[in-house]
């Protein structure tokens, strides 16, 4: 086996149990993606070319009309609301974000104004967009949608992603009947998705999907959908897109991963997984204060986690606590801490490397123990969290 490169650069050789995060470097990529950039990168090509074979390969995965590689998920957004508020127009394309028309307002359900790093909104606004909030952070009905399209709309955005509000709000189905029945385009965020085709399928005009996540590409996102709108989106590499680019290595990356998703052993890829989460469940069981459940993904992917549930007067350390010591030490372990303040931490399997899941294990029966064996409870006042949680950015570079 080859030395672990992060060594060699002084970074921490994390295992990562959080999931597809951009964070940690979103997913190991495919040997095929691997191969493929490295075949393409000695030499020259016309990228639009290029993109025109990947428009063939995102066709066929997605069932849409036509497809292109940009820098992200995040970025696809801003591009595709920016192609619904310029049209093919280039002088228009290169004022953005200052827009020539008042048919520039985005709809956004309250409930899915999220952050992925960064708000899905400030994608909206860099491409000119004004967004428009629909319904509240808990419910959204159709009057409220129906009420808020007018004359100056010029698209409505959908976003499918584990850090929605789940309950309450349009599904797709509805969000698509309601905008189409008043000629608005529908585009779909869905960034960490393994289903490629369903989205379009549901009526999505535009449907937006990470390359380096579920797919195990390069860094990269995917844009696939309505002709029309894939090629005013694409036009806006001319203006706000150009700083968006992806280089030859990373759509040609990004294609051989979507066409390595087609033949992956995604049966076996499941049952590892719930081999490790077998193993955790048994590591954890019978502890005092402990809870293992092993759940469904909450936006139907087909893989299950593990939610680590924390009683700190039974454990002798809170949630919070027990995930910063497990990211601590030589063997520094990333949960999925989302919404730690709960009393619980997730477990995610898929981003493993063979043995990893028995080191995981380990570390949260040390940890555990050693908690038990103080005497005081190892409580960190939560407010701490927020108080900290960029701590890290501010002081970047050292």
């Amino acid at each position: 086996m080859s030395a672990d490169i992060r060594t060699t650069l002084g970074l921490r050789p994390v295992i990562n149990v959080s999931g597809t995060m951009t964070s940690l470097g979103a997913s190991i990529v495919v040997p095929e993606a691997i191969a493929a950039m490295t075949a393409i990168l000695p030499h020259f090509v016309e990228i639009n070319a290029l993109q025109r074979q990947a428009s063939a390969v995102i066709a066929r995965m997605t069932g849409g009309e036509a497809g292109f590689i940009t820098a992200s998920c995040s970025a696809g957004v801003s591009l595709a609301v920016a192609g619904t508020i310029t049209g093919p127009d280039l002088l228009a394309i290169e004022r953005l974000p200052e827009t020539n028309t008042e048919k520039n307002e985005v709809l956004l359900q309250m409930g899915h104004v999220v952050s992925y790093g960064a708000p899905v909104d400030q994608a909206i606004r860099i491409a000119g967009g004004k967004v428009v909030m629909i319904g509240q952070a808990t419910s959204t009905h159709r009057y409220h949608m129906e009420n808020a399209i007018t004359e100056r709309t010029a698209a409505a955005v959908y976003v499918v992603s584990h850090h929605v509000v789940d309950y309450g709000l349009l599904n797709l189905k509805e969000f698509v009947e309601i905008a189409h029945a008043r000629g608005v385009p529908v585009i779909v965020d869905a960034a960490s998705e393994y289903d490629l085709k369903i989205f379009l399928a549901q009526g999505a005009d535009i449907a937006l999907y990470s390359g380096h996540k579920f797919l195990g590409g390069p860094t990269s996102g995917i844009v696939a959908g309505r002709k029309d709108l894939v090629r005013n989106a694409f036009l806006q590499n001319m203006g706000i897109g150009r700083g968006m680019k992806v280089g030859k290595e990373s759509i040609y990356g990004a294609m051989a991963a979507l066409e390595a998703w087609e033949t992956r052993d995604h049966a076996g890829i499941r049952a590892r997984e719930a081999g490790a989460l077998a193993l955790w469940k048994e590591t954890l069981d019978g502890r005092p204060g402990v809870t293992a459940l092993i759940e469904p993904d909450p936006t139907d992917n087909p893989l299950d986690r593990m939610r680590v549930i924390i009683d700190p007067q039974e454990a002798h350390i809170t949630a919070w606590d027990l995930a910063a010591a497990l990211r601590s030490g030589d063997q520094p372990i990333i949960v999925r801490d989302h919404e730690v303040e709960h009393r619980y931490f997730y477990l995610d399997p898929c981003n493993l490397h063979p043995g990893q899941e028995h080191i995981v294990a380990t570390r949260l029966a040390e940890e555990l123990d050693k908690a038990r064996a103080s005497n005081a409870m190892i409580a960190t006042p939560i407010e701490d969290l927020s108080r900290h949680r960029f701590d890290g950015m501010l002081r970047w570079p050292d």
